[in-house]
């Protein structure tokens, strides 16, 4: 078939996925008092219900991006995204905190396969001029469902019940099923030699630092916790010896880093992940048992935020073709650094829910000028060759991110909650109502805690500016700009 044939509607059939899978990410964050109440859980267990899924999700990339392009991105995402609404189903119906983590495992697998193919069909069937405009729609709908998945939840929990943010993927898999089948084009397809080691090497060592991280309180980092995490970074250390040593085809080829973009584009999206995970479970926590506030009033404080990203990041991805790297994502990442920091001073008892929707106006507009540049960046100057193992590159540092900002921010909260004196039973939630259960006399030490664990996500975003600023044009690249690829539509 000829290059000339539209793309787009394929990526529009892509895009019903990708938000449905990220929309999961967040969702959570906004229920887990409803959880906490209904499934008798505490604040570690229920933060397993993210951390779960977000493991799961990052684990697997590295591989599954090489496995759409052995057996077709089409084919590896359809069935991902039956495992992911067979899961949803599953989550739904659970009846113990047990199951529920369970469940969201498996739900993360579906999206492990799932998300490196949206990517690697951007990166293959956009020309080059034009696959900024098509990055800044996936990144856009990648930044607009981490923060719709709070509102839609708050809605949800408020008026059927926490179930129901997860039921609701079934009749959305279906459709996105349905769609991806119809529209999505049959890529030509590349041998891989797949690398056991590597898969074995990176997969232990994302767990053990991720379980280590989430389970340091609850053992009072004890001895045990200590070895996890140094086993999880000793592990991850001897990933990169030996994928860097290897001649043949490495899981993640080093030579990729030689691209000083796509290098500084994967530190900037790994630290805007980890931020945005980290930043939604004390914020939640904060509006529904300081303010008082219900789930669905709640999620709607960062409405503004999930507005202007959602209507702005189109129009910052279509200014990426045309700015110099470095220039959106450096204003975004400063400015949502900032916000991030002056929510975490808000955080009060007594202050005012017009000031948190003003901040968050302003940062729906960084976040607009982050999500879609940095992808675009990312993977402009890969050969094609690479696409594969660069998507799935991208998405593992975004999803291990995830990962390890909630395993963080949960450790971090439950050390500020026990320095407060505050026993983590009594930061808990009655169910869909949102009502506070912490007494009047207690909220200025919770707040006081919800607050300090917010200087968490706003110093990782420091991290993500900083990346930013070392990006480069891209007439400096290590590599030309691959062209796209004759594709066909046939099913």
């Amino acid at each position: 078939m000829s290059n000339q044939r539209n793309p787009w509607p394929a990526l529009y059939a892509l895009v019903v996925g990708s938000f449905m899978i990220l929309l999961d990410m967040t969702v959570v964050a906004v229920a887990n008092p409803a959880i906490m109440g209904d499934l008798d859980a505490d604040i570690n267990e229920v933060v397993w219900v993210t951390s779960a899924y977000l493991l799961t999700y990052a684990v697997p990339l590295l591989i599954t991006g090489r496995l759409g392009d052995r057996f077709g991105p089409k084919n590896i995402y359809l069935v991902g995204l039956a495992v992911f609404t067979a899961a949803s189903l599953w989550c739904a119906v659970a009846t113990t905190i047990e199951i529920l983590i369970a469940a969201r495992a498996v739900q993360g697998l579906g999206a492990a396969l799932m998300t490196p193919q949206t990517m690697t069909v951007i990166t293959r069937a956009f020309p080059a001029d034009k696959r900024g405009a098509a990055m800044g729609l996936w990144g856009g709908v990648a930044g607009l469902a981490t923060l719709v998945g709070p509102i839609l939840g708050g809605f949800l929990v408020d008026s059927r019940g926490w179930e129901w943010i997860f039921y609701i993927n079934v009749p959305i898999g279906v459709v996105a099923f349905a769609l991806a089948v119809w529209l999505v084009p049959t890529l030509e397809t590349h041998e891989h030699r797949f690398d056991p080691v590597g898969v074995a090497l990176s997969a232990g060592g994302m767990f053990l630092l991720v379980f280590g991280i989430q389970e340091g309180n609850a053992r009072d980092w004890d001895g045990v916790i200590w070895a996890l995490i140094a086993g999880g970074a000793v592990l991850m250390a001897l990933f990169v010896i030996v994928q860097s040593r290897d001649s043949g085809e490495p899981l993640v080829p080093m030579s990729l880093f030689a691209n000083r973009n796509f290098a500084m584009a994967n530190l900037a999206i790994g630290a805007m992940m980890a931020a945005v995970t980290a930043i939604f479970v004390p914020f939640y926590f904060y509006l529904q048992q300081v303010q008082g506030m219900s789930p669905t009033h709640s999620a709607l404080v960062l409405a503004p935020m999930a507005i202007l990203t959602g209507v702005l990041s189109p129009i910052t991805g279509k200014l990426s073709d045309r700015l110099a790297p470095r220039v959106l994502p450096t204003v975004g990442f400063a400015v949502f650094a900032g916000s991030v920091f002056t929510f975490a001073t808000l955080m009060r008892p007594d202050t005012s829910i017009a000031a948190f929707l003003l901040v968050g106006g302003i940062a729906g507009i960084a976040n607009a000028c982050i999500w879609g540049p940095l992808a675009t960046t990312a993977t402009r100057d890969l050969p094609l060759q690479s696409a594969g193992a660069g998507s799935g590159v991208f998405n593992t540092t975004r999803q291990l991110a995830s990962a390890l900002g909630s395993a963080t921010v949960g450790a971090l909260l439950t050390a500020r909650v026990a320095a407060q004196q505050l026993p983590t039973d009594r930061v808990r939630g009655e169910g869909a109502g949102g009502d506070a259960v912490v007494p009047e006399a207690l909220l200025d030490k919770l707040s006081t805690a919800l607050s300090e664990s917010m200087y968490l996500p706003a110093g990782i975003l420091l991290i993500g500016l900083t990346a930013s600023i070392l990006l480069r044009g891209h007439g400096q690249s290590a590599h030309p700009t691959p062209p796209t690829e004759k594709y066909s539509l046939t099913a």
